[in-house]
């Protein structure tokens, strides 16, 4: 492949960094999370939203938590004018919620945006350029000066179209700054800061956009340490980040641009967004949730909103999609289906002694960084099972889907007879499918068949089982003795022929379970009702003999 053809960042645009700071911080609260997914994400739509489904996923950020909403780009069609029309008219706006609206560096589009916000409580107007040499010389033809002019010209009208209204705050975007030099994206800001007389009651936005992911995240955080460090009244700005994912690396570029000092981050729900998309403000909140921070934010049932973002992008979100997707709490592998399995029955003896619910106990499961029960999901699709799957997760499901609670010693025995099928059929098994085959394999009659039987007890510690068993064309009267119904019943079948000597034995509320020696021969067996024991030791006989 022509690699030569490409060149790396560092020949491309100067990273100033000095003494780093950002790799030894610790991110302990949230940022301000602004979706964008009503512009940015729209506008990389092939059918972009009409009116009733922006309302619907703007009704979906309001009650997922998010306190700035990016609503539209009021001057780029009818469809986003009237949307932003549609909030105001409608006055569906909450109190603590502030809506942000995009512009370019325009001056008739700049009306089109303050006509649309008109009557809304409180808003942010967003105004973006193109700032980078390339973007300058082949997009703009403008150099540095010019850009400077054009922006300070259209900041100027933003500022006299609010007039002296407090409600109206102002955003600033350097575009492709990843690729920009520092000094003219510090001129650029510094000089809006002025120009707006921003101040700390009344602060200016300014984003920086990582618009085409060029470099490893560590850059990034390296150019945004330097902004952060060297902007003009600092305490006056709102630092923003708005990473693109063309390098796969969004998640990592956000969350490391907040270690260097990035106060708000942009994204999309899902990371929808142009080429391959915005970082995605559900696995950033998710990662901090992970951490023990608030994310300031309710993903309580991430299913029904995912539902929500599907129908309103016509999108999927991937089934592999971190946290969302539906894959993602499943364990298909045999080792990873045991460690699950007793990682959920450590916590739930951990919660019975610290005397709390389970939903409120320290979380520590391998495999799963956080309780699907959290984001709304049942415990139905943490394991699942295929020809990949081994004796835990089977156990696992039969235990919480039947009540079938398998002996460890058990269970490589009954995993075998699943291997076996999940072989056959090449597909996923489901918990139903796994009961079939557990009654199938321990509970179906054998060769030998137990007909009329009693036991009781002539005398203290001694039972006598008297019995009618079936074998081929052969049917006979027996009776054994021994301290228990079990063993006088192994009595009984040593007098019909067969040896039979009981090696473990076990039983929950729904089964027995026996394994058992028969002529040098060991086999595990199960029974149900109430003659449950003497039907699995019956069980384990038939299977030895097969």
């Amino acid at each position: 492949m022509p690699h030569h053809r490409y060149r790396p960042f560092h020949e491309r645009v100067n990273v100033p960094a000095g003494d780093r700071s950002w790799p030894s911080a610790r991110i302990e609260r949230a940022p301000l999370w602004v979706p964008v997914d009503l512009r940015d994400g729209n506008q990389a739509l092939a059918e972009p939203m009409d009116t009733p489904r922006k309302r619907r996923f703007f009704d979906l950020l309001v009650a997922t938590g998010f306190k700035e909403i990016e609503v539209g780009y009021p001057s780029a069609s009818r469809t986003d004018f009237d949307f932003v029309r549609h909030l105001v008219t409608a006055g569906v706006v909450p109190d603590d919620v502030t809506p942000v609206v995009f512009t370019p560096a325009r001056p008739d589009l700049i009306d089109r945006t303050f006509d649309a916000i008109a009557g809304l409580p409180r808003a942010v107007v967003h105004l973006y350029i193109a700032t980078s040499p390339v973007w300058r010389d082949v997009v703009l033809g403008r150099d540095r000066g010019e850009v400077w002019r054009t922006v300070r010209e259209a900041a100027e009208h933003m500022a006299r179209r609010a007039g002296d209204t407090a409600d109206v705050r102002f955003q600033f975007s350097p575009e492709t700054f990843n690729l920009t030099e520092p000094d003219f994206v510090l001129d650029l800001c510094d000089g809006l800061t002025e120009l707006w007389d921003a101040s700390p009651d009344r602060p200016v936005t300014h984003n920086l956009p990582a618009t085409v992911e060029i470099a490893t995240p560590n850059v990034y955080a390296d150019q945004i340490e330097y902004v952060h460090r060297h902007l003009a009244r600092r305490d006056a700005v709102v630092l923003s980040v708005h990473p693109h994912n063309d390098r796969g690396t969004g998640v990592a570029c956000a969350e490391l641009a907040v270690l260097a000092g990035a106060q708000r981050v942009e994204g999309c729900l899902f990371g929808n967004g142009e080429r391959t998309g915005n970082v995605d403000l559900v696995t950033l909140a998710l990662n901090l949730y992970a951490q023990g921070v608030d994310p300031m934010l309710d993903f309580g049932d991430i299913d029904a909103m995912r539902e929500t973002v599907e129908h309103c992008n016509r999108l999927p979100v991937h089934p592999r999609h971190p946290y969302a997707g539906d894959l993602v709490h499943t364990a298909f592998s045999g080792t990873h289906q045991d460690a699950i399995s007793k990682g959920m029955d450590e916590h739930a003896r951990r919660a019975r002694e610290l005397g709390v619910p389970a939903d409120q106990a320290p979380w520590e499961v391998p495999y799963l960084p956080i309780d699907p029960a959290d984001v709304g999901r049942s415990y139905e699709a943490i394991i699942r099972v295929n020809s990949q799957s081994g004796k835990g997760g089977t156990a696992y499901l039969l235990r919480t889907h039947h009540g079938v609670d398998l002996p460890p010693r058990m269970r490589p025995d009954f995993s075998r007879v699943v291997q076996e099928a999940a072989d056959d059929t090449g597909r996923e098994l489901t918990p139903k499918e796994l009961y079939e085959l557990f009654r199938a394999a321990y509970l179906a009659e054998g060769e030998v068949r137990l007909h009329d039987w009693s036991v009781y007890e002539e005398a203290p510690g001694v039972h006598r089982f008297v019995c009618t068993l079936e074998a081929g064309d052969r049917v006979g009267d027996y009776e054994g003795t021994g301290g228990s119904p079990v063993s006088a019943f192994v009595d009984a079948l040593a007098g019909a022929g067969y040896t039979v000597d009981v090696v473990d034995y076990a039983e929950d509320a729904t089964a027995a379970y026996a394994e058992c020696r028969v002529d040098g021969r060991v086999a595990w067996g199960a029974g149900e009702g109430s003659s449950a024991a003497v039907h699995a030791v019956l069980s384990a006989l038939n299977r030895a003999m097969r």
